[in-house]
């Protein structure tokens, strides 16, 4: 169990995503519901054990390669975490009803999770520079739409 303070406190460190090249990555199980490996909190990296945290300090890592692509979502939505943030709750909360259909819909039908699940295994994908935009296509879909994309992708 970590400390419910430490992630708060980032708040005072906190800068626009553009001033990120890359994340550091600190461990804090008490912030991640079980199931969950990591998130992303304005510019830091939250892991659920030391091990994960030191695994994930490598550049060629799929893990964190996923939360790098958050960082550039960032980048692309007014180069604002709070932009961002809002933007993320916005689409889970529009995909929550289809939960019925799909266990955890609401978090996988998520546009910047889409994105992220579909490049985190490209390496390379941090490089191209439409990195994080591509959020914006799935955005437009109806969350009817992205489970059936979501479907025939088997993310």
């Amino acid at each position: 169990m970590g400390n419910p303070f430490r992630l708060p406190l980032l708040l005072f460190r906190w800068r626009r995503p553009s001033r990120f090249s890359d994340m550091r990555v600190v461990s804090d199980g008490f912030w991640l519901r079980r199931g969950y490996d990591a998130l992303t909190f304005f510019g830091t990296v939250v892991t659920a054990s030391p091990e994960m945290a030191r695994q994930m300090e490598g550049k060629s890592n799929r893990l964190k390669n996923h939360e790098m692509i958050h960082l550039r979502q960032a980048q692309h939505t007014h180069d604002s975490w709070l932009c961002f943030y809002l933007l993320y709750i916005w689409y889970y909360l529009r995909a929550l009803p289809m939960n019925r259909q799909l266990k955890n819909a609401a978090y996988e039908l998520n546009p910047f999770e889409m994105e992220a699940y579909r490049h985190m295994n490209d390496l390379s994908y941090l490089s191209n520079p439409q990195c994080g935009a591509e959020w914006r296509t799935y955005a437009r879909m109806k969350p009817s739409e992205r489970l059936k994309l979501h479907q025939g992708l088997s993310i």
